[in-house]
């Protein structure tokens, strides 16, 4: 996809792309969501939800990791459903993938200045205003924005450098990460697992709808696909990797925090993760430690999503579904450059909007991301039938198996978040989070089927044949 004067630079490594995927899935939320976790649903009622979550992003994930190899395309979704089921699903696919994207980004932004809170609490001053109940101070706002502008321009000045940063900061995560799970092993007690269920299944099926959210980002590496100098085959693989390892790291942290405190600990406690840290080592410097490393889960994930989502935007606008101004990519840093602006614009604004942002958008953002999930997988069935012969340097198994799942999977994932289920999104916010998103995404769709958006440069992708790529063994 894209012109002959727009080519992006390969040069990220095995060792990158499976770094950004995974640092892009374990970000913050297992720092500051871990106690929410086993406080709903008991420890092991959280272990199987993400254990159920997990089940289905390694499905979906396979799905992913097949199509990413037979049609390695920014864009990723974009390209398969176009290929699959044509331009409106395709548009649909997009419009949620980048509304899921851009709901993390704008997340992190938000909680940048949350987590400061717990380095330093007396830290904010000049109250602007009182969004359901939350006080906005000006203090707390400057520093997502500032957060906003350094992810944005790091991703401005090419991909290499920010997957450098992404490399430091998720050994970073890493360590601290094994530091509470070796601690808990040994510092914790068994006795604090109880109890081990709360609320029966909807207990289970209120951690189940948060574990999209805290899995996405393995779908990034389809967006970067252009970008990676590894053959066709390793990026399937490499994206199954990246998944797996994410699982394991959630299901370790849910475990070290369960030994690490009590039923009674853990209710009272704002930020579960830090303080299980300082019980385990008994000291609160340990706690700030941990904190640390949520604020590196944040950049990573941030940095990640950037990637991904102005990846989508440049590639709907290649394919004449945005205005060509999306589609262009920097002459000298080889990065859709519009696209990562743009994003950093919106993200930049979402502290003014306070702390309630953070559950409106995990909420709304895990909706879209699940259908997108959805749509994959639904791609995959389809061409497997349409196109058995289609080069595919990875399959993911001989039948379809595996993409059934995923739909199956999927589906019932989406449903949870519908009206009258015990887990539904909240209205007003959470509803209105996707009406006014999709009401911007009816205008471009619009001007889309008007042609006015067709540059010539990336409208024949429909029709593009994979087959005569040269697939690097």
């Amino acid at each position: 996809m894209g012109n002959s004067n727009q080519q992006f630079d390969k040069v990220l490594s095995r060792m990158d792309v499976l770094i950004l995927a995974f640092g892009a899935m374990i970000g913050w939320g297992w720092v500051v969501l871990s106690g929410t976790w086993i406080a709903s649903a008991g420890f092991l009622g959280a272990m199987i939800a993400f254990a159920v979550g997990g089940v289905l992003v390694v499905f979906v994930g396979l799905t992913y990791a097949e199509l990413v190899s037979a049609m390695p395309k920014a864009g990723g979704e974009h390209a398969y459903t176009l290929r699959a089921m044509g331009t409106t699903a395709s548009y649909v696919t997009s419009w949620f993938i980048v509304l899921g994207y851009f709901s993390v980004v704008a997340f992190e932004a938000v909680a940048l200045p949350t987590v400061i809170d717990y380095l330093f609490p007396n830290y904010q001053v000049g109250y602007m205003w009182t969004i359901t109940g939350w006080d906005v101070y000006l203090s707390w706002v400057l520093v997502g924005v500032i957060g906003s502008i350094f992810v944005t321009a790091i991703n401005y000045l090419g991909v290499k450098p920010a997957a450098m940063v992404q490399m430091v900061l998720t050994i970073v995560i890493v360590l601290i990460g094994l530091m509470l799970i070796f601690g808990s092993s040994i510092g914790g007690e068994s006795a604090n697992l109880s109890p081990l269920f709360k609320d029966g299944m909807a207990g289970v099926m209120s951690v189940i709808i948060m574990t999209p959210f805290m899995f996405v980002g393995f779908d990034v590496i389809p967006q970067a696909s252009e970008e990676m100098n590894v053959p066709f085959k390793s990026i399937g693989k490499i994206l199954v990797i990246s998944v797996i390892s994410a699982v394991v790291f959630y299901l370790a942290i849910i475990y070290g925090v369960g030994m690490a405190l009590d039923h009674t600990s853990l209710s009272r406690s704002e930020l579960a993760t830090a303080d299980s840290m300082a019980a385990v080592y008994h000291s609160g410097i340990f706690a700030k430690v941990l904190i640390l490393g949520g604020v590196a889960g944040i950049l990573t994930s941030w940095n990640a999503f950037i990637i991904g989502g102005s990846r989508v935007l440049y590639a709907m606008a290649e394919s004449g579904m945005l205005p060509s101004w999306f589609g262009k990519l920097h002459p000298k840093y080889k990065t859709p450059s519009n696209a990562i602006l743009a994003i950093g614009v919106l993200a930049t604004l979402c502290p003014l909007l306070g702390r309630p942002m953070l559950v409106w958008l995990s909420d709304a953002g895990g909706l879209a991301i699940v259908v997108s999930w959805l749509m994959v997988a639904i791609s995959f069935v389809v061409l497997r039938k349409r196109e058995p012969d289609m080069p595919r340097p990875y399959r993911a198994g001989k039948g379809n198996m595996i993409g059934w799942t995923a739909i199956v999977l999927a589906l019932a994932i989406a449903l949870l978040y519908m009206p009258y289920m015990p887990s539904s999104l909240v209205w007003p916010a959470e509803w209105m989070i996707l009406i006014i998103w999709w009401i911007i995404g009816a205008f471009f769709f619009i001007q889309m089927k008007k042609g006015k958006y067709s540059s010539g440069s990336g409208t024949n992708l429909l029709n593009q044949s994979y087959s005569d790529q040269t697939i690097r063994d």
